[in-house]
């Protein structure tokens, strides 16, 4: 019973504290925007920095859905003569990359609806015949393998773990059980990591290209399928390690001899999921907008008689707060590259640290390091990418050095890790169900935090030179 006050005290002490923090963030935009710029500072500029301040503490503190969030950001814009006027405030909502998020999530959820979600990871499942081995190897390769037809990290989790989790009690393996929390923690932090391999895996692959100047799909896939599959590997050796004396018991069948046919319900959604996935692989050849398929896709897959979904069940599962984060997101971007804040934080940075100018590895070691930081400070993966990726493009051209790569840096430095489960919707689906505590998924943050750091300077530069993008 003790328990209750003591935890409601921590929830308005919580509370307090946000409400500080937001109306701090607030009163010095009102500041940034009476007052004389900073020196070297534009005016546009100053007033984007107070906005860009609103957006990191409502961001990180939720004192207002992400969405909203992001249209108060989108007004304040517009009002502060920040930019030209609300047409440009409202840049982001004129992105092909918004409306290609509306096919790709479309797609994802059709295949969750038709079943061939479950199916693929079943599938996985009897393969493993009992081996916690193969079951846990064969976890960790349907990631990306699932990846292709269901792109929401979020939506694989839900999944995963209905069909994980009844393996695990038929075969009376303990919640508490390292086999468990190894499974857990790979459903938790390391499933995200397939999704950023691809450009039509979610919103961060997404914001992500549009803000480091458009990339193609087949372009994104060769840049991130390296880095990431290391990241990947690495993490789940890792998990391996840290739980090794849980793979060593022989696992309980699933029932059932086999699978059953495809539906006709499984075959549409197939076809036109992988007709996609075909137009977004030839691009090079065809030369279309990645959101032209996808859009394609979603008039299919919502057309009586070819579709498998329905208007209502597509407003129901869409969730629009994507759509409104990524583009606020993009206006805010947009708003610190035009007005000059992304190269005046820049100079700034180099004028206090004339090292930097000198060393191009220090550099990424840097971006490394305060990526790492402000992940830590703001839990929406949107609000990060739309103040560090800018930010960091500004400080590779002032340095000479590659700023698609600076901007990718950074993604990679806080897409790679969760430091809590508020961070992330897949981790909340995973973390609800009571295998995980919040200190394990921090610890197995941290070190996945000096993974990436690893991965970025020791695969992903070298590499990125081999394939055409080097950092100098």
């Amino acid at each position: 019973m003790m328990n209750i006050p003591d935890n409601a005290s921590a929830f308005r002490a919580a509370g307090k504290a946000n409400i500080i923090i937001c109306t701090a963030a607030v009163v010095i935009c009102l500041i940034f925007v009476v007052l004389s710029p900073l020196k070297g500072l534009p005016p546009a500029g100053q007033k984007v920095l107070g906005i860009a301040l609103v957006a990191i503490a409502f961001w990180s503190t939720e004192m207002l859905p992400i969405a909203v969030t992001g249209m108060m950001v989108v007004i304040l814009l517009a009002v502060s003569g920040s930019v030209s006027g609300l047409k440009e405030a409202l840049f982001g909502f004129a992105q092909p990359v918004v409306y290609f998020l509306i096919g790709v999530l479309t797609i994802g959820s059709a295949v969750l609806k038709s079943g061939l979600a479950e199916r693929a990871a079943r599938y996985f499942l009897l393969a493993c015949k009992g081996n916690p081995r193969k079951l846990y190897i064969q976890l960790l390769v349907s990631f990306p393998l699932l990846t292709l037809i269901l792109p929401s990290a979020t939506t694989r989790s839900a999944i995963l773990i209905h069909v994980y989790e009844q393996v695990l009690e038929l075969s009376r393996v303990p919640r508490n059980s390292s086999l468990s929390k190894a499974i857990m923690m790979a459903l938790n932090s390391i499933n995200r990591l397939a999704s950023t391999m691809l450009l039509t895996g979610g919103i961060t692959p997404v914001l992500s290209a549009a803000m480091v100047g458009g990339v193609a799909w087949s372009r994104w896939f060769v840049l991130m399928s390296v880095p990431y599959g290391v990241l990947l590997a690495a993490g789940g050796i890792i998990l391996y390690r840290n739980h090794s004396s849980g793979f060593s018991e022989k696992l309980s069948q699933l029932p059932g001899s086999g699978l059953s046919f495809l539906t006709k319900m499984e075959v549409r959604t197939a076809i036109i999921t992988f007709g996609t996935s075909a137009l977004w692989l030839t691009d090079a050849v065809h030369h279309l907008n990645p959101a032209l398929p996808a859009l394609f896709a979603w008039i299919l897959l919502l057309a009586p008689g070819v579709g498998v979904l329905k208007w209502k069940e597509f407003e129901r599962s869409f969730g629009w707060s994507n759509f409104f984060v990524l583009a606020t997101s993009l206006s805010l971007a947009n708003a610190i590259i035009k007005s000059g804040t992304g190269a005046w934080i820049a100079d700034t940075i180099l004028n206090h640290v004339p090292l930097l100018t000198k060393q191009p590895l220090l550099v990424v070691i840097v971006l490394l390091v305060c990526a790492a930081f402000v992940r830590l400070l703001i839990p929406n993966i949107t609000g990060f990418l739309a103040i560090t990726i800018p930010v960091a493009m500004a400080i590779g051209k002032a340095t000479g050095l590659n700023p698609l790569l600076c901007g990718l840096i950074v993604m990679i430095a806080g897409d790679s890790v969760l430091y809590y489960p508020a961070q992330s919707a897949s981790s909340l689906v995973v973390y609800e169900r009571g295998y995980l505590s919040a200190p394990e998924i921090f610890r197995f943050g941290a070190l996945m935090t000096v993974v990436a750091f690893l991965v970025v300077l020791l695969v992903a530069l070298p590499y990125w030179t081999a394939v055409g993008e080097p950092l100098f």
